[in-house]
């Protein structure tokens, strides 16, 4: 099963490779990995999305809560949470199929950020689904690059109880 962890850690050097070497020293693929700042400054925020059964699961969660570094593990797979990626695509746009790109652009609201004459750049923010599907539609018109951000989470509603 597919479990998103959300790591909240002390903004430091290496801290995101202490992270990601010990899940995959455990042999766990990491599907997913970002980090970035939060609302406390010396504080980073690292989204793991890591394909494991449930025991498989409790012993990464137990060896990260051992590394020095790390504040606090949420499991929001456990947690309704709102769940996004960003992607930006590369695909060939002739002055013939411009405009059914941009149809299908505004149906999926996603946006274009940038256009010359043999591309198109597309943005889209979204669930994993989405992004997947637009790619799938754009398959016809020869998607030349893609690149996506990886997962990040935030649960709803109050703040979660706070964790080892």
């Amino acid at each position: 099963m597919r479990h998103t962890l959300a790591v909240l850690v002390e903004n430091r050097p290496g801290v995101l490779t202490h992270i990601s070497g010990l899940i995959s020293r455990r042999a766990f693929n990491i599907e997913s990995i970002a980090a970035g700042y939060t609302e406390e400054p010396d504080t980073t925020r690292i989204t793991v999305v890591v394909q494991a059964d449930e025991l498989e699961l409790e012993q990464v969660v137990n060896q990260l809560s051992k590394l020095v570094d790390v504040i606090k593990i949420t499991n929001l797979t456990a947690t309704d949470s709102i769940q996004r990626e960003l992607a930006m695509i590369k695909v060939k746009a002739s002055s013939e199929t411009r405009s059914d790109i941009v149809d299908i652009v505004d149906i999926f609201r996603a946006k274009i950020v940038d256009v010359n004459r043999e591309t198109m750049v597309i943005e889209l923010t979204g669930e994993e689904t989405k992004i997947d599907a637009l790619c799938e539609v754009l398959k016809d018109y020869g998607i030349i690059e893609i690149v996506r951000t990886g997962k990040i989470a935030l649960s709803r509603g109050p703040i979660p109880a706070k964790h080892g």
